[in-house]
């Protein structure tokens, strides 16, 4: 999955104005091939996108380079250090309704 790294860390390096902040780690499971993209926090709009779209486009090519490979190929884009953003496995809802953050 070498060729599948290499293409994501091209096109990130492509979009991003931090690329020595960029890293990509990868692992393999039975779900296939996972890339875990870290980037610096003031990229995290340009590989995501509008909508997604950017992130969207990367993953259909990885998707297509994995086809090539007979594998699977999933793009996960993690959540760069100091982001105010709260992903939803931070979250979490009690049994009222009311959200609150786990620590």
């Amino acid at each position: 999955m070498e060729k599948a790294k290499e293409l994501l860390l091209s096109i990130i390096d492509a979009l991003v104005e931090n690329p020595d902040d960029v890293s990509v780690e990868t692992s393999t499971d039975d779900m296939g091939v996972l890339l875990s993209l870290n980037v610096h926090l003031d990229d995290m709009g340009k590989v995501i996108g509008r909508e997604g779209s950017t992130a969207k486009a990367i993953r259909t090519l990885l998707r297509a380079v994995g086809m090539r490979e007979n594998a699977r190929i999933n793009l996960k884009i993690l959540e760069p250090e100091g982001s105010t953003h709260q992903s939803s496995e931070a979250r979490v809802e009690s049994s009222d309704g009311e959200e609150f953050n786990e620590e």
